[in-house]
Order: C-alpha cells, then structure tokens, then sequence
C-alpha cells in the first residue's frame, strides 16, 4: 500500500467514493476539472460511457491533482466533503476560516446555490491559495 507523500492532496479513495455519483462530474471538479466535471453534469457522464472510462483515469487524475494543487494544513479531502455533503450550509467555508461567506451560505441555502456551484468550480484553487499563504507565515 502506497503511503501519502507530502504533495499528496487529493485520495483516490476519495475519487473513486465521488465516481459512484461521477455521471453528475462530482469526480471530476474534485480532481480540478471543473470543465469536464459540467459537461458530465449536463450529459449523465457523456451519457455513461465517460463515466466508465472515467474508473481506469482515476488513478492518473490523482496524480495530476496531486502536482497541481499545493499541500498544506487545509484538507482537500475533507473540504471536498464538506463542499459535497453539506455546501449549502457553508460548513467548507468555516473550515476555510472564510466566517463572513460561511455565515452568508448558512444564512442563504450556499446562496442560493450559486455560491456551491462557484465552490465546485474553484474550491482546488482557493486551498492552495491558503496554504500557501499558511506556509509562508510558518
């Protein structure tokens, strides 16, 4: 079994449980492609087939996720699934320490849902914004 490195960000794990709902993209925005992850959205996976395709890739977006996106003490994965599970709520942003948004999508359902679509299309960049503003003040 492979151990996580320092740059390892995102799990495979973690992909593979979000390619059980991969014919909504949800596999592909956490691997930080939010591009395709829409197009899946709107054609149920390309109409499966991509979704299928999609079970062999997995391992090679995770490596790609992994160099691309800068580790640090913000989880990718937990933000994921906080993002996931409980957007809406804002309970993401909170853990990102962004107070006034979280409170905001507490307050207006992720407003309105506009603010979680947002998140899907850029949570990857937002963490490696943070830790590697965390890594410099360390």
């Amino acid at each position: 079994m492979e151990m996580p490195s320092e740059t390892d960000t995102h799990s495979k794990l973690i992909g593979y449980i979000l390619w059980i709902f991969g014919f909504l993209g949800s596999h592909r925005f956490y691997y930080g492609k939010p591009v395709s992850g829409t197009l899946y959205f709107f054609t149920l996976g390309l109409l499966f087939i991509g979704w299928i395709i999609d079970l062999f890739l997995i391992p090679s977006m995770d490596r790609q996720a992994d160099l691309r996106f800068i580790s640090g003490p913000k989880s990718y994965n937990l933000t994921w699934i906080l993002l996931t599970f409980l957007g809406v709520f804002g309970i993401h942003r909170f853990y990102m320490e962004k107070w006034f948004t979280g409170l905001l999508y507490l307050l207006t359902g992720g407003l309105l849902l506009i603010g979680v679509i947002y998140d899907f299309w850029t949570l990857n960049q937002q963490l490696s914004e943070i830790n590697t503003t965390e890594k410099q003040k360390a």
